[in-house]
């Protein structure tokens, strides 16, 4: 092998980084994240096929943030969070709003409690607002930019991250609110939702979580999950699913963002809880009990491997799919389909980027 072909071996190779890193660089100026020569060949395809950046439709909001300022200092020594405790004894139950920065209706629902001056009659009861600084952020006309700042604030919480050297808001963050976290017995996470789904309540894989989330029930769907690739949300918390303790988390998607009957099932969800504790005083007999709560199970996690994921219609979250074997999407070339009968779709996203949760299937049981 001469010298001379190894020089035009090496140039020839040197040209090609460099096309890729300029390509890489174009397509970052697009906002178009991209990894490896497969992300590479994603984000092309994604441009010729006019889809790599597609535009989200313009989402109204009905709400508007409320003045959470006289409750920033709180009393717990963290900032946004207020304790109450009873003299009697009881559970500390910790509702939080805000891990999301622009799902308002956390916020509204626990700023209504905190001037309401509710109180409870036994236990600890804690509010507390998670993301504040995105939250801070937020602006009707861009209402998707404040989920967060850095990072998912839902995605930090594994001891490795947590005690790890990384920095980030969210992080040092979620750091800040640990404490607090690792001395509550019950917490509900107050969520909303993009796309449009049915209400229903996440339990994570503890099951603690899914008897509390069971005694809450409402909303009366109850999913049973094992959470993102990404990382690891609130309710994967170890502390709420190791196989000893009492502890026990759950989040509930209320409906979607920005909308009246997403505060208003928060609300419901949030009585429900303080009722199951004990911290509200017996209200008046009611003779019609609702029906208890469907229970599911997510088997498979779908994580879009390319650019180009696309469900074959705009399917709604709470959807039951009758039939196995029915398409779902494509993920580049690759099908998606219903491993079994009557599977339920849970919170598909219709704007998926490559490495993210497209939608989850579970089986009712």
């Amino acid at each position: 092998m001469s010298r001379r072909w190894l020089q035009q071996f090496h140039l020839g190779v040197e040209c090609i980084h460099g096309v890729c890193l300029g390509l890489c660089f174009g397509l970052s100026f697009w906002g178009i994240k991209v990894s490896g020569a497969e992300g590479v060949m994603d984000a092309i395809a994604s441009l010729v096929q006019g889809s790599a950046a597609p535009e989200l439709p313009r989402f109204t909001v009905e709400l508007a943030p409320p003045d959470l300022s006289p409750w920033l200092a709180g009393n717990t020594g963290v900032r946004g969070f207020t304790s109450f405790a009873a003299p009697r004894s009881g559970p500390h139950v910790l509702i939080l709003a805000l891990i999301h920065g622009n799902e308002l209706g956390g916020a509204i629902v626990l700023d209504a409690m905190l001037r309401s001056k509710l109180r409870p009659t036994r236990g600890r009861l804690t509010l507390g607002f998670a993301n504040l600084d995105a939250f801070a952020r937020f602006d009707a006309e861009n209402p998707i930019a404040s989920r967060f700042i850095d990072e998912d604030m839902n995605r930090v919480w594994d001891r490795a991250t947590l005690d790890g050297p990384r920095r980030s808001r969210e992080l040092d963050r979620a750091r800040e609110i640990r404490p607090i976290i690792d001395t509550v017995d019950w917490v509900l996470d107050l969520h909303s939702m993009l796309w449009p789904s049915d209400p229903l309540l996440l339990c994570g894989e503890g099951a603690r979580s899914k008897a509390l989330a069971l005694a809450i029930g409402t909303p009366g769907l109850v999913v049973a999950d094992g959470g993102h690739a990404g990382g690891r949300r609130l309710i994967d918390y170890p502390r709420f699913t190791a196989a000893t303790g009492d502890a026990a988390s759950v989040l509930v998607e209320a409906g979607q963002h920005w909308r009246t009957p997403t505060v208003e099932q928060m609300q419901a969800s949030v009585t429900a809880l303080l009722h199951h504790a004990g911290m509200l005083d017996a209200g008046p007999d009611i003779k019609m009990t609702p029906p208890p709560p469907r229970f599911a199970e997510v088997t498979r996690v779908i994580t879009a491997t390319t650019g180009r994921f696309a469900f074959v219609r705009p399917f709604r979250g709470g959807e039951v799919i009758p039939a196995r074997g029915t398409l779902l999407a494509h993920d580049g070339s690759a099908e998606i389909r219903t491993p079994y009968d009557d599977c339920l779709m849970v919170m598909p996203s219709h704007r998926t980027g490559r490495g993210h949760t497209a939608v989850r299937l579970a089986r009712f049981s």
